[in-house]
């Protein structure tokens, strides 16, 4: 069990499968790229799956979710997916991605056994897209989320984060288009993991700021902390329900009391939050012939250690050297 002192158990990790990215958006990363991890220093395929074995057989680890970078670019990607699905007890799996490749690999991670996705998508105008990403590629986007719903990657989740000066004014728009098409919507307030450190807290579009914009359009019923559980996302009934809409207030509004997370980067390091400043190295455990229980217990004493708290509610807060795409979103 991956407990700390605060009480917390993780039954979720989240899986970092590369740093790179093939978008390149104004709040991760600067137009020219970053330097990308060199290859020997990524863990291998079977090191992944090693690590989630122990993760999911001796430490209680029940979801899987892989990110990046964009994982998508992971070459074995379905093969990892599928040598997860045959762990016992089977974790659920998901994936997070920016779906530029989902019309591609949808339906085979599927039939690897992969449960569902997150789709980032900010904006549902083109020119806006290719003003916050660097890149032409809003049609590919939408033609990946179409092919994960026809592959049965359900619920389909989409993540927006508004930006003042940018997209700020389509909350509205966007969750009137993702009721149409069956998508989960989730707004997420913008956070400071850009590599360039151009994040301010001042000018950010706040929690309170989306949620009044929606109200301008829709009639929203809070779903009740009871149905929230550890979820990151607040969540309200849109016009009576089924359709809902989330809203992930990490600096606003935190909820690192109910965190039940670990996070492994796509070098072997486990992070105990997002925004944390410290690691622990597994990949050199991995790499000098430790036991599974020894790893076992290098991790156990990791998420011991976690903090009470990620500290963006203080106006000190100072960003991880590491940006987003090392770290895993």
């Amino acid at each position: 069990m991956l407990i700390d002192t605060y009480g917390r158990v993780a039954t979720d990790l989240r899986v970092s499968l590369t740093d790179r990215c093939n978008l390149r958006c104004t709040y991760c990363m600067p137009e020219e790229g970053l330097q990308w991890l060199a290859k020997p220093d990524l863990l291998t395929d079977d090191e992944i799956v090693r690590l989630i074995r122990i993760a999911v057989t001796q430490l209680g680890i029940t979801e899987v979710r892989f990110t990046g970078g964009e994982p998508l670019l992971r070459p074995g990607l379905v093969g990892i997916v599928e040598r997860v699905a045959q762990l016992e007890p089977r974790p659920q799996m998901s994936l997070t991605t920016n779906g530029i490749g989902l019309k591609r690999t949808a339906a085979a991670l599927k039939q690897a056994g992969l449960d569902r996705v997150n789709v980032s998508l900010d904006t549902l105008r083109p020119d806006v897209f290719k003003t916050l990403t660097r890149r032409d590629r809003h049609k590919d986007v939408i033609a990946g989320l179409e092919a994960a719903s026809e592959a049965g990657l359900t619920p389909v989740k989409v993540n927006s984060v508004l930006m003042s000066g940018l997209n700020e004014d389509e909350a509205p728009e966007l969750l009137a288009w993702a009721v149409e098409h069956d998508y989960e919507l989730r707004f997420i307030e913008q956070m400071p993991l850009d590599a360039q450190h151009g994040w301010k807290r001042d000018g950010m579009i706040t929690a309170g700021d989306i949620l009044a914009s929606l109200r301008t359009r829709f009639d929203l019923t809070p779903e009740g902390s009871g149905e929230r559980g550890s979820a990151p996302a607040e969540r309200w009934l849109v016009d009576g329900g089924p359709q809902r809409v989330g809203v992930i207030a990490s600096v606003t509004r935190p909820f690192c009391s109910a965190c039940d997370r670990t996070r492994l980067t796509a070098d072997g390091q486990v992070r105990t939050c997002l925004f944390a400043s410290e690691e622990t190295d597994l990949r050199a455990a991995l790499r000098s012939d430790s036991g599974d229980d020894e790893i076992a217990r290098v991790w156990k004493l990791a998420m011991w250690g976690k903090k009470a708290g990620s500290g963006l509610d203080d106006p000190t807060f100072l960003q991880p050297e590491r940006p987003m795409s090392a770290i895993g979103g």
